[in-house]
């Protein structure tokens, strides 16, 4: 990632994409403190757009005050950085990662006298899951580790720090063969994902989880609206790990996954194997929506110049 053409904004100026570097004694880097977010740019008949920039951006500010890191840039400035981290990279499409760390100041577990700095970096980056996740579907495995409770690690926050819990997740379920980790909360519920939210249809209803371990996606929380006008049933409620061994369809959801249909669990086939109609059916409703091909949630885009 480090050896590449293009820009990065740091706290407030263009820096070229391999002059963007921090100190090796970072406090972020030693503690894991701070917070991020991941946004998508999609390319549409207009030019690039991000998608539900205003709402990641809230997130991001909402993260931060759970951490009791206080931003040094307001929303606008972040929401322009944003739009022209597209365009100066030359991109029609793009994932962006804004990321908010802190410095080299101090050293020690309270980060008080550590500078706040603030990233954002934006690239291409096709399919998280793989090319075929999003047709086909994945395979997925039911991790030995469980997801956060809420007042060991504060889950509303997308904070760095959550994420060790996720990779040991992802590597022990890679490691086993399938393609993504389903983690259960601290009581035995299913809670998501290890970077994305997690769908269950049975009998024509939609379930979720609670969010109490889990992030409140804003993926997700598109899918309900897409589900809702579709006069789906969407129901959030404790879902045990026996239940995802019967669902009729099964699906990720997040800003890197997208909607990736999930189609066994434990070596359980879910349905027939294959992706399920109604995750068909909100997965291109979604892609619509995130290309501009929907008028109806045409205020979900922020169009950036074209960065062709």
């Amino acid at each position: 990632m480090q050896d590449r053409d293009g820009f990065i904004w740091l706290d407030g100026q263009w820096l070229p994409w391999r002059e963007a570097k921090v100190h090796v004694l970072t406090h972020t880097l030693h503690y894991g403190y701070g917070c991020f977010e991941g946004l998508r740019a999609y390319a549409t008949a207009d030019g690039p757009a991000i998608f539900r920039l205003a709402e990641h951006l809230k997130r991001l500010e909402d993260s931060a005050r759970i951490l009791a890191i206080d931003l040094p840039f307001d929303r606008a400035t972040l929401a322009e950085a944003c739009r022209a981290a597209v365009t100066r990279n030359h991109l029609q499409s793009a994932y962006i990662r804004p990321l908010v760390f802190l410095g080299a100041e101090k050293l020690g577990v309270d980060p008080a006298g550590a500078a706040t700095h603030v990233a954002i970096a934006a690239w291409d980056w096709g399919a998280y899951l793989g090319a075929q996740a999003l047709d086909k579907g994945i395979t997925a495995r039911v991790s030995s580790y469980a997801r956060h409770h809420p007042n060991v690690q504060m889950c509303r926050a997308k904070a760095i720090s959550l994420y060790g819990n996720s990779i040991l997740a992802v590597r022990e379920a890679r490691r086993d063969g399938y393609g993504e980790a389903l983690l259960l909360d601290t009581e035995g519920y299913v809670a998501e994902a290890s970077s994305a939210n997690l769908f269950l249809v049975r009998d024509g209803e939609l379930l979720q989880p609670e969010t109490t371990a889990a992030l409140d996606g804003i993926t997700r929380r598109t899918v309900c609206t897409l589900a809702a006008e579709a006069g789906l049933t969407v129901r959030s409620q404790r879902l045990t790990r026996d239940m995802l061994y019967c669902a009729d369809e099964l699906f990720l959801t997040g800003t890197a996954a997208e909607v990736t249909p999930v189609v066994e669990v434990d070596g359980r086939r879910l349905g027939d194997g294959r992706p399920g109609p109604l995750t068909r059916a909100l997965q291109q409703r979604f892609f619509a929506c995130v290309r501009g091909e929907d008028p109806a949630h045409a205020d979900w885009l922020t169009r950036c110049e074209s960065g062709g």
